[in-house]
């Protein structure tokens, strides 16, 4: 058999083939940039709040200064954290829009904080972050933080009977939260009566430790946070939120909020 007259194969097919192969890693190579840059629009461009130190808020010099967080006009009482410049509130939730009632609770509970655990490395940001993805800053379906620190009307969340949630008997007797049967998260900071037991602070001095008051519960919050540990590094913070909510979209929420409040604080 003479193998120079073998039947020759045409080339052209092998490479229409090949180009269209080509193709095809083109557009998932594409599309997988396009996947890559939306993840990354939807995270915070900073994966913890920059710096808005608590150094950076203005102390009265005395706790009956105007500037001080207010106690509840029937028991009224002295404050037992940092009380907070009016001056300086007043112009950082200007700028802001954070209610100046819930900021000097924030900023005052940060500046506490600081004393008490120099470590910890919390910002009043950080705490305004929580208030504003747990309850507005204590405006929740239209409500409006008094003057007092108690939301109005009152913010409770869905009983935890396990229909949608964990179950958690009740354990405050509806003292907090109105609800003898089960827990509800309470107040502007969303605590639940079982973990209030235990992270409760009467910060405005009024004899009572109460999670539906905005004093109260950024203290106990801040307290909470800083017992995760330092949150002066990326990993320290997203660490402390975490066990705030145990959500990465929720600690990429108030880490969001929270960067917005420093750059616009100045």
């Amino acid at each position: 058999m003479d193998l120079t007259q073998a039947p020759r194969w045409p080339i052209w097919p092998w490479v229409l083939a090949l180009l269209a192969a080509l193709t095809v890693v083109g557009i998932l190579f594409t599309q997988a940039q396009a996947i890559a840059r939306d993840a990354e629009r939807a995270r915070p461009a900073v994966p913890w709040p920059v710096s808005a130190a608590p150094a950076s808020v203005a102390v009265t010099s005395t706790a009956t200064d105007a500037g001080a967080p207010a106690a509840r006009p029937s028991n009224p009482g002295t404050p037992t954290t940092v009380p907070v410049d009016a001056q300086w509130s007043t112009a950082v939730a200007g700028r802001t829009g954070i209610p100046e009632r819930a900021l000097r609770a924030y900023a005052s509970a940060a500046l506490t904080v600081q004393r008490e655990q120099p470590g910890c490395g919390l910002g009043w940001n950080t705490l305004a972050g929580l208030g504003a993805i747990e309850s507005a800053h204590g405006a929740h379906s239209g409500g409006m933080l008094g003057a007092d620190g108690y939301p109005d009307p009152p913010i409770r969340g869905i009983a935890l009977d396990g229909a949608a949630s964990a179950a958690i008997p009740d354990t405050d007797g509806g003292r907090f939260d109105g609800d003898a049967a089960w827990d509800r998260a309470v107040g502007p900071l969303q605590f639940i009566p079982a973990t209030w037991e235990r992270w409760g602070a009467d910060a405005n001095g009024d004899g009572t430790a109460d999670p539906n008051q905005i004093d109260d519960a950024a203290f106990a919050a801040a307290r909470y946070l800083c017992a995760s540990g330092e949150m002066t590094s990326a990993a320290g913070w997203r660490r402390a939120v975490f066990s705030y909510n145990h959500l990465d979209s929720y600690v990429d929420d108030v880490a969001a909020a929270a960067n917005d409040y420093a750059r616009l604080a100045g």
